[in-house]
């Protein structure tokens, strides 16, 4: 009998795998952010390069040595931490005092994944858990904007390098940015210089064209679902224009509501996260409708003129159980677990 050249080999499920692995999909989210990174060293000079380098060194470090402690293999190699850094760092004031940078970072780290589980198990983007808790104790260091004549590449503000757990000496400068103008002052902010990125903000948040072409790079890739950051925009704009509508002279309009503030990057980077995000086409545009309802109202009737931050971790908060409420009738049954 001549034997069959080819030999069939069975195997378990699942037959069908993925076409991208984690340190790929970390990879280009990487290359996506780039841009949005060298911009941000060129708006506001070292001190945004400096932030970055500490956010990211205190991100990995602190996860690397979770890992060590706890007797597993480090995990920083997929890159998910890389990326927990360069968010965290593009969502901090550019005069921040690096110690509360490493503060932040490795808060965010320990308890926003590590406690969690690691990666595929946190349930909150451990980038907004860092800030949030920087946010509840420093508000005034949170809040506190530098002008363009302190953003520069031959000086730094005085409280970058504020010694730990002493309060920093800031420089007599104090940018207020466009949504705070809105909010305090019914000051508008020009449409272009929004979009470029020629306003006061965190480290990575004022340039909505940057972080536009990033989105469009990973949806294009097919890393990043598009139907989240659309929602979440959408929702803006329709709520904006219905409240500037009822009156233009109290409420903001879509220009401003989507291209300032923290909207863009989260919209597109952070609420994204696959983790922290619903697994369902319809569960994602639920969850961003949401994120956009909530931004709204905290920046239109909250005490603080931003609101993104709180509103995609609320989103994280209702993620899990927006795929449990949504899913599917099974075929043979009344209803959820109930046989017919």
């Amino acid at each position: 009998m001549t034997p069959l050249s080819k030999t069939l080999t069975i195997q378990s499920s699942p037959h069908i795998g993925a076409t991208s692995s984690v340190d790929s999909i970390m990879r280009n989210v990487v290359f996506a952010l780039s841009p949005v990174c060298a911009f941000a060293i060129y708006a506001f000079g070292i001190s945004a390069a400096l932030i970055l380098v500490v956010a990211v060194l205190s991100c990995v470090l602190t996860e690397h040595l979770l890992c060590w402690s706890a007797g597993r293999p480090t995990t920083i190699g997929d890159g998910s931490v890389l990326i927990t850094g360069i968010l965290y760092g593009l969502i901090l004031p550019p005069s921040l005092p690096l110690w509360m940078v490493v503060a932040g970072g490795v808060i965010g780290v320990a308890m926003g994944k590590f406690l969690f589980g690691g990666l595929g198990y946190n349930a909150f983007n451990p980038a907004l858990v860092g800030r949030a808790i920087l946010q509840v104790a420093f508000p005034a260091a949170m809040t506190t904007w530098p002008s363009e004549s302190v953003a520069s590449f031959t000086s730094l503000p005085s409280s970058t390098l504020a010694l730990p757990l002493t309060k920093p000496v800031y420089d007599g400068i104090s940018a207020a940015t466009p949504l705070a103008k809105w909010k305090f002052e019914q000051i508008p902010t020009d449409t272009t210089d929004l979009f470029m990125g020629t306003v006061s903000g965190s480290t990575g948040e004022t340039c909505a064209a940057l972080i536009l072409l990033g989105g469009v790079y990973l949806v294009a890739r097919r890393m990043m679902s598009w139907r989240i950051p659309v929602a979440i925009l959408s929702t803006v704009a329709l709520c904006s224009t219905l409240l500037q509508a009822i009156d233009p002279t109290r409420y903001a309009g879509p220009s401003l509501m989507l291209f300032s503030g923290g909207l863009m990057l989260g919209a597109v980077f952070m609420a994204t996260d696959m983790v922290a995000s619903p697994i369902t086409h319809l569960g994602c545009v639920i969850y961003g409708i949401l994120i956009g309802l909530l931004v709204v109202v905290i920046r239109v009737w909250g005490g603080m003129p931003e609101g993104v931050m709180y509103a995609i971790l609320i989103g994280n908060a209702v993620s899990p159980h927006i795929d449990r409420w949504i899913q599917p009738r099974v075929y043979g049954t009344a209803s959820r677990g109930d046989v017919v």
